[in-house]
């Protein structure tokens, strides 16, 4: 898909800005490839069919485990491979691949035990060295994956991306066919948490060699979770088929799956309402209340782990040297003005990076939560003015966000805020999600909309984000002190004083300003009432292989 150009500048906006400032206003005194043939998008039917149909937000990157980087993403891989572990309802990591692991006492070496009867969909047995090639594939360069520092804390693994080492040096190795052993270059207790992450699922080694990347397609694709991808049609949906050859089909109750991909979250409503879908990815925050009233049950409804920020680009100005001048943009957001007017469906107002409610951490927040907005503006117009600006001569940027009722709104909300308080030109510019992910990593962008959502219940899914260097870093922050402080973190067995040195680093960050938290997610789905099986927890993860549906 080619990008659209931009939506407007913030001065031909006037209208729709004036329009959405007045209702803040009066809000505050009441109270995510590649793909098959083209083909025209075909309406399931749901009534006949033992095909689970789920709404799945924008459309997925890409369908390589090792490559893709979104969540939808990772939604789908979920469904069609199987990592040494997985996430239980409650969202800790139990066995899946792997029957089992054990520990060392040093806590830096883990053993996994793969199961017997673990097959690929063309009936390979899956076996050890399948693991240790996902795994390698993923610190490769050549492959050049976004999550390959995720496993960095693996011996080695750090040396690999960079270059300075070879693929087969990864601290993984397999004593036989059923054992993979993990070193660590640090205790990470959270390593059977991480591994549930689609980056590190095995791989068929054979068809990797023989198709490369094209094995990757539907009709090549080998995968070893309880669905097989049969067909993903670009801008409409991916279709996926029951594997039978799972060593746990006998538990599966579907004959596959259908994602559809939508990023208009009031026309996947709509296509649920036209019961066209079983779930639905988000609730459409415009319609919230009558989807609460009518709906009932079918509402579910739940913390995330998950934050929606604007990035700056620290790779360039004016934002690269202005900690000041970043700092100021902040201050002036009010964000429970966004959260009851813009997103409506209960977020919470982020004033800190890691969400509250994540496993064994304390929660931090920027100075100035819950000053007064007057001070904060005071302090802000003074930053603004330190940092050479003025009503004569106005800070001038591009606000890059994804294409979307909710992000044009927010976006409007936010430039709207700056514009008053500060005088800021801004222009804004709207993007389909995958094109706005090549114009970040082009850094042709000045702010940008982002989010991140956690890949395993720990902080350190999000402390490790913004490690200098670390491949999905998208506003690039480099803090010396801060990386110091993870490095710590990472090598500290005692869990007390790691969770401290974890809610240091934060407070650097913050402190920093390298993006701006504006809510924590909750998750909204709306679900059939044929859909049974359906749990909720903080990763927002469902596994389709446990849901089944009334004939």
């Amino acid at each position: 898909m080619s990008a659209s150009t931009p939506v407007s500048t913030l001065k031909r906006s006037t209208a729709l800005a004036i329009a959405l400032t007045i209702g803040l206003m009066l809000g505050a005194c009441s109270r995510s490839p590649t793909g098959g043939e083209q083909t025209a998008p075909a309406k399931p039917n749901l009534t006949t069919a033992n095909m689970l149909v789920r709404g799945n937000g924008p459309e997925p990157d890409s369908l390589d485990p090792q490559k893709a980087r979104t969540f939808e993403a990772a939604t789908v891989l979920r469904d069609m491979y199987e990592c040494l572990t997985a996430l239980g309802k409650d969202a800790g990591a139990v066995p899946a691949l792997a029957t089992g692991w054990a520990v060392s006492t040093d806590g830096r070496t883990y053993t996994f035990k793969l199961r017997s009867e673990a097959r690929w969909s063309n009936g390979d047995r899956v076996v050890a060295a399948d693991v240790v090639a996902g795994l390698q594939r993923l610190v490769d360069p050549k492959t050049a994956a976004q999550y390959a520092q995720v496993v960095d804390v693996i011996e080695n693994a750090s040396d690999i991306v960079a270059g300075k080492k070879p693929p087969n040096t990864l601290g993984v190795t397999t004593p036989d066919e059923a054992t993979v052993v993990i070193q660590l270059k640090s205790p990470a207790p959270y390593l059977p948490s991480l591994l549930t992450h689609p980056s590190t699922c095995p791989i068929h080694r054979g068809e990797l060699a023989r198709l490369g990347d094209e094995a990757f397609k539907p009709g090549k694709h080998i995968s070893n979770g309880a669905f097989v991808l049969q067909e993903w049609v670009q801008g409409s949906h991916i279709q996926l088929q029951r594997n039978h050859r799972y060593w746990n089909d006998a538990a599966t109750h579907l004959d596959g799956v259908r994602f559809v991909s939508n990023a208009d979250e009031n026309a996947e409503f709509n296509r649920y309402r036209g019961g066209e879908l079983h779930t639905t990815a988000v609730v459409p925050r415009t319609q919230f209340a009558q989807v609460k009233q009518e709906y009932g049950q079918q509402l579910h409804l739940g913390p995330q782990l998950g934050t929606n920020y604007y990035g700056f680009n620290l790779d360039r100005e004016p934002f690269k040297s202005q900690p000041g001048l970043r700092r100021a943009l902040s201050l002036v957001i009010d964000r429970e003005r966004l959260v009851e007017a813009v997103t409506q469906v209960g977020e919470l107002p982020a004033y800190s990076w890691v969400p509250p409610g994540i496993y064994n951490y304390g929660t931090q927040a920027f100075d100035y939560r819950g000053k007064p907005m007057a001070d904060r503006i005071r302090e802000a117009r003074a930053l603004y003015a330190v940092a050479g600006y003025s009503a004569a001569k106005p800070l001038h940027f591009e606000l890059r966000y994804n294409t979307g009722k909710v992000q044009e709104k927010l976006a409007v909300a936010v430039a709207s805020m700056w514009t008053q308080a500060l005088g800021v030109d801004v222009k804004l510019a709207a993007e389909e999600f995958k094109v706005m992910l090549r114009s970040i990593d082009a850094r042709s962008v000045d702010i940008f909309r982002s989010s991140w959502i956690g890949d395993y219940n720990d902080p350190y899914t999000f402390a490790q984000y913004l490690k200098g260097n670390f491949g999905i870093n998208l506003p690039h922050y480099h803090s010396a002190i801060y990386d110091e402080l993870l490095a710590k973190a990472a090598a500290e067995v005692d869990v007390a004083k790691r969770r401290g040195m974890l809610e240091q680093a934060e407070r650097t960050m913050l402190a920093d300003h390298p993006l701006l938290p504006l809510y924590f997610y909750v998750n909204k789905h709306l679900v059939s009432p044929r859909v049974h099986g359906w749990y909720d927890n903080v990763m927002n993860v469902v596994y389709s292989k446990d849901l089944s549906l009334d004939p």
